[in-house]
């Protein structure tokens, strides 16, 4: 049994749509819950949890992304493809660790405006820098499996 395969399908395919969804609606999350105190308090920790999760997703798409790289062999559409995959993570791992700082500055003490406005600033960056790493992975991806 190979480790990237689901019942003989590769787990690539499977899990990116994982991704494709969590990491705009933690972009989303984040960036509402710095600029809007209700929504932070609604969400709590919820949004650095699912930044978390989106984090660990990422290493575990990436590598069956190259388990699969592998089995089709050197396409250029698909080297480009995990080119932009990889470059996802960083922006993954700044929306986790805003996410976390956002909430445990709110939780544990007061944050002054200076504070407030570097955190949404940091929010709205790395939350929109995954998304359109996400929109340009999922593009290049298309490209490589349906032509283009």
């Amino acid at each position: 049994m190979d480790l990237f395969e689901i019942a003989g399908l590769p787990l690539h395919p499977l899990i990116v749509h994982a991704v494709v969804v969590l990491v705009p609606l933690t972009a989303l999350a984040l960036v509402l819950g710095s600029l809007f105190p209700a929504v932070r308090r609604r969400l709590g920790i919820v949004t650095p949890i699912a930044a978390l999760l989106v984090l660990a997703l990422i290493p575990v798409t990436v590598l069956a992304g190259e388990a699969l790289a592998q089995q089709v062999g050197p396409v250029p559409a698909v080297v480009r493809h995990a080119e932009l995959g990889r470059m996802l993570w960083p922006w993954t791992a700044a929306m986790f660790l805003v996410a976390v700082a956002q909430w445990c500055w709110h939780r544990f003490g007061a944050p002054g405006r200076g504070t407030r406005v570097i955190l949404a600033v940091l929010a709205i960056v790395s939350a929109a820098g995954s998304t359109i790493m996400v929109v340009l992975i999922g593009e290049a991806g298309a490209r490589a499996v349906w032509g283009g």
